[in-house]
């Protein structure tokens, strides 16, 4: 009995210590939370495009002079999809495709050529997609996004990681897979039919499911995704990209396109 009562009072002693001591730290010694750098914004270019559409060329040509303006800072992709969309035939290959159908059902889109800049809720036609990718530049971004892309055993794996910059933000993680150096069929501004003509930034298809996967990343923390989709006969390894954004009722919250391995 004696014994642990002496235990108890050695107990107090040493919490007793451990509070005064407590109490003479310095308030410049104390932890103090620090805000954790902002992100630079990177803007999703939603391109609603078609091989049947005269006027898409042009819009290309507006989206690789944003390219040499902005950099890695504007991610473009190429939808195939709507009226003005091919899906191929015995003699030229199509770039439709049934999600692509499905994005452009969804916006209520009217016609071709037509983008969506970070998803705001009004379709910009592409002469005037360099204003508002400016502008979406000049707004806050909440969060980071990176990762890796590697093809394995005839699969694509891919890691996304999102830090938290700013506030807690939630939405959807979208994945998207993209080929580049397609020689296929365009009409072209004159109406004639292109046969060489290279399209670039196509989407192939959604990773994550057409509308992506719920998602939420705090301020100061990470969270890490992974998935897996199996390559396609037609694909180019090497000319394949993946792009992911996260967006919720505001938008695209951010997004970035990883090259892959």
């Amino acid at each position: 009995m004696l014994h642990r009562y002496t235990y108890y009072i050695m107990c107090l002693v040493c919490t007793s210590l451990a509070l005064a001591g407590c109490d003479h730290i310095a308030e410049d010694e104390r932890l103090i939370y620090e805000k954790p750098e902002p992100a630079q914004r990177v803007v999703l270019l939603e391109d609603f495009t078609g091989q049947r559409c005269t006027n898409c060329p042009l819009a290309t040509d507006i989206i690789g002079q944003l390219h040499e303006t902005y950099g890695e800072a504007l991610v473009a992709v190429g939808i195939h999809g709507g009226p003005l969309a091919f899906a191929g035939n015995a003699k030229a290959l199509g770039l439709k495709t049934e999600t692509g159908d499905e994005y452009y059902n969804h916006w209520k889109l009217e016609y071709q050529p037509v983008g969506l800049v970070n998803r705001q809720k009004t379709p910009v036609n592409y002469t005037e997609w360099a204003a508002v990718v400016r502008e979406e530049l000049q707004k806050p971004a909440p969060l980071w996004l990176e990762g890796y892309a590697a093809v394995a055993d005839n699969s694509l794996n891919v890691i996304i990681e999102a830090r938290g910059t700013d506030g807690t933000v939630t939405g959807k993680l979208q994945v998207w897979l993209l080929e580049d150096s397609i020689t296929a069929l365009q009409l072209m501004p004159d109406g004639k039919a292109n046969q060489e003509y290279v399209h670039n930034h196509v989407f192939r298809t959604a990773v994550n499911g057409t509308w992506g996967e719920d998602f939420s990343v705090e301020e100061g923390m990470l969270e890490r995704r992974e998935m897996s989709l199996p390559l396609q006969p037609e694909w180019k390894t090497e000319h394949l990209s993946i792009v992911a954004f996260v967006y919720n009722d505001s938008g695209v919250q951010q997004a970035v396109k990883l090259h892959v391995e």
